[in-house]
Order: structure tokens, then C-alpha cells, then sequence
């Protein structure tokens, strides 16, 4: 066991084994069932440079969701480089797609389970002709004609300097799994197809979270996205409107009839798109409403959209309309214990580097959402990203360092 004393940790229990790497003593200890990484102070064994010149890189490269392909060979080459055993599989079947989903195994010598370590290679738009601009102070930003991208190639860059610093310091690690996927910024898409027999890891480490590096998101939500068309009748708006069934007025009644924005502390309900009519002087006879809810709580989304769907049909009715109500599931929501040793481990290397941490719940969904489906223990882990879906995004050199660092350490104890 250890404990922290100032910002020094004292060692508890017996230490397994020391390893000497430029000057830092790092102690290995051994708890029951869980090895940790530990070390008497803050450590930093990643290259800064590189990682900048390497976040840069990847900036420049359009990748789009369904079109990762560039992306995709780039990413491919790297991990075969690295020694990993590297497969690409057929999601891009599945859609109107040319990439798939990258997957790499490195063999380590640490005993354990493999561990899982995932980042998404597509970006939202705008975001082509995308371009990194490094301030003196260590931020990046675009151009501010596009969004930069550091979701989720913040993540990207710290799986790939942790491995990279493994390999040239020969760091004994365990095995890892790597699974950079496609179209994650449209509903999970890419890792909702993926065949995860292949997983070998029991825990995961996603990274692609905003906020200050050390934070984890343990809880994420149910989304479900519907949406409702509207069936009125079309008339001359001028000779004879009394003899339609007006589709967007029925559809606007039925918006101002459930309850939007914030509905409680878990749960939120929108309604972000409304098309119909085909000329002014048309009573229009087709409307169609989008929206989504999120809830922490699988239950609450359930019962919200019964709701909404009770409320549209009545206020169609009312009115002599006909509707047709579709949802479909974005992700599911879970929630990680603090307990859970995917946790535990993360807290013990953000103290063996001297980050704090801070456990949320958060609103966005990840491929994580996918892995707990599939039987996979993961937490979503900050990497630097700020203001993301935007043209304000950006990072700093600091914080992409701090979760490489953190990386690092993850695949070595």
C-alpha cells in the first residue's frame, strides 16, 4: 500500500521490483491482484517535441466520418512499425464507407490481462484542409476555418507516444490492444459493428473526453433519437385552406406539448430539426421533427420517449392528421464503480505523476458506451481537448504530454 504525504507517496507494502530510466528509481509494487506504478514524484519519460510534431501531422489529415481511409493507412503503418500484430475489419460494409476499424495486439511480458487502449480516427466537419497553428504559449488551434480535431486525435497521439516511448526505453509493459475506430461522431457507428471476439482485455482506457487531463467519466447516458412525420392534407392556401390539415401546425402543437431542455438533473430532451411545406401557398401536408433524448438513466429515456410518442399521436389525431413515430438507440447507458480496478489503476498513475483526478458523468456518449455492452470494463479518459465540435477548439502541449504520460503508465504496470 502507499499513501500520500505531501507531494511525496510513502511506500506501505513491499516493493516488487525497481527499474532505473534516466535518473527515476521507478518502484513496481504489488498489491493483491492489482500492480501498480508507482513513483516518489511527478515522472516524464515522453518526447514533448515529438508529440507536438506528431499532433500536427495528424491535423492535416482530412478525416471525416466514413472517410478515415487516410487516416486509417497512416495509423496502420505506425502500429505495424511498432510491433503490433495489425487487422482492419469490414465496418465499411456496414455503411457508405471505405475504412474500417484499425485493431492492433503487442504481446508484453508484464503478467495480467491485456489491456485495452481506444481513440476515434474521424472528425466532425468543417473539417477539411484542416491546419494546427502552435501559439508561444503551447496552444494549438486551426486556423479558425475549421475545427482542429483534437477529438479525438489527442487521443490518438498519447497511444501512440506511450507506445513509441515503451519501445525506444525497452519498458516492460503488458499486452496491449489497440482499437482506433471509425465514425465515432455519428452515434458510435464504428464500434457498434465491431467483432469483439477478438478483444482479449477485460478493462479499457478510451480517451476521448473534454477537460483537464485527469479527469474519467464513469457514467455516460441512453440516447435515443426519434423522429415524428407528420401526414396533414394539402389545399390552396388563398381559394380554400379550411379544406386542408395543416402538417406544421399540428407538428408545432405537438413540439409545445412535451416537456424540453433540461428535464431533470439526468436527463435531457431536444427537438433540433423541423422541415416541411413545399410553397407558400400551400397548406402543407407533410411535416417531419427530429430530436434526441439523454438520460444517465437507461429507464428515464424509455419512458420519455413513450412519452413523446403518446403526446404526438393524440395531438395528431385532434387534429384529423396521421403521424409515424421512429426511434432508434445512439449508445446505452452504464456506470463504472470507483471500485472497479480499471479505476483503481488509473487513480494510482495519475499519483505516481502528480495529477489530480475528478471522476464525472458525462452527457456524451463514446465507443465506451459500446464496450460495456459488449462485456468490456472501460472508463473515458480526458486528453486534452477543448471547445470540441467547433472552430474554437483547442489543446496545449502540456496537457497532450500529461496524457501521454499517463498512457504510458497505464500499459506499464
Amino acid at each position: 500500500m502507499y499513501k500520500l504525504k505531501g507531494r511525496h507517496i510513502i511506500i506501505l507494502s513491499k516493493v516488487e521490483r525497481s527499474i532505473i530510466i534516466e535518473g527515476y528509481t521507478l518502484l513496481l509494487l504489488q498489491p493483491v491482484g492489482l500492480s501498480y506504478f508507482v513513483a516518489g514524484k511527478g515522472i516524464n519519460m515522453v518526447n514533448r517535441t515529438r508529440i507536438t510534431e506528431e499532433f500536427c501531422k495528424l491535423v492535416s489529415i482530412d478525416s471525416a466520418s466514413f472517410k478515415e481511409r487516410e487516416m486509417a493507412d497512416v495509423l496502420k503503418k505506425y502500429l505495424t512499425e511498432l510491433g503490433f500484430l495489425v487487422t482492419e475489419d469490414n465496418a465499411y460494409e456496414h455503411y457508405d464507407s471505405n475504412t474500417g476499424n484499425i485493431y492492433g495486439f503487442l504481446q508484453g511480458a508484464l503478467p495480467g490481462d491485456p489491456v485495452l487502449f481506444s481513440a476515434h480516427m474521424d472528425t466532425v466537419e468543417p473539417g477539411s484542409g484542416k491546419k494546427a497553428v502552435v501559439s508561444e504559449d503551447g496552444t494549438i488551434t486551426s486556423d479558425g476555418n475549421t475545427v482542429l480535431g483534437a477529438d479525438d486525435l489527442s487521443g490518438v497521439v498519447a497511444i501512440l507516444e506511450a507506445l513509441r516511448t515503451i519501445k525506444e526505453k525497452g519498458l516492460p509493459h503488458r499486452s496491449i490492444e489497440v482499437l482506433f475506430t471509425i465514425a465515432e461522431e455519428v452515434y458510435i457507428r464504428g464500434s457498434e459493428v465491431f467483432d469483439y471476439s477478438i478483444i482479449k482485455a477485460k478493462e479499457a482506457y478510451v480517451l476521448d473526453l473534454s477537460g483537464p487531463v485527469g479527469t474519467a467519466a464513469l457514467k455516460a447516458p441512453t440516447l435515443v433519437s426519434f423522429t415524428a412525420k407528420f401526414t396533414g392534407k394539402a389545399a390552396h392556401a388563398g381559394f380554400a385552406p379550411e379544406q386542408g390539415i395543416h402538417a406544421i401546425a399540428v407538428a408545432a402543437e405537438a413540439i409545445t406539448s412535451i416537456r424540453q431542455g433540461r428535464i431533470d438533473d439526468e436527463t435531457t430532451v431536444n427537438v433540433g430539426i423541423i422541415e416541411g411545406g413545399l410553397a407558400r401557398n400551400i397548406v402543407p401536408e407533410n411535416c417531419c421533427l427530429k430530436g434526441e433524448i439523454r438520460s444517465l438513466s437507461h429507464e428515464k429515456t424509455l419512458s420519455e420517449s413513450g412519452q413523446i410518442k403518446e403526446i404526438f399521436e393524440h395531438t395528431a389525431k385532434k387534429h384529423g392528421a396521421d403521424i409515424e413515430f421512429e426511434t432508434s438507440f445512439g449508445c446505452i447507458a452504464y456506470e463504472i464503480n470507483k471500485e472497479e480496478e480499471v479505476v483503481k489503476r488509473f487513480e494510482a498513475a495519475c499519483l505516481a505523476l502528480g495529477i489530480k483526478t475528478d471522476y464525472i458523468a458525462t452527457f456524451g456518449g463514446s465507443d465506451n458506451n459500446n464496450f460495456v455492452r459488449n462485456g468490456i470494463t472501460g472508463i473515458v479518459i480526458a486528453c486534452g481537448m477543448n471547445e470540441v465540435h467547433s472552430c474554437h477548439e483547442y489543446t496545449h502541449i502540456d496537457e497532450l504530454e500529461r496524457c501521454s504520460n499517463i498512457t504510458l503508465t497505464l500499459m506499464t504496470c
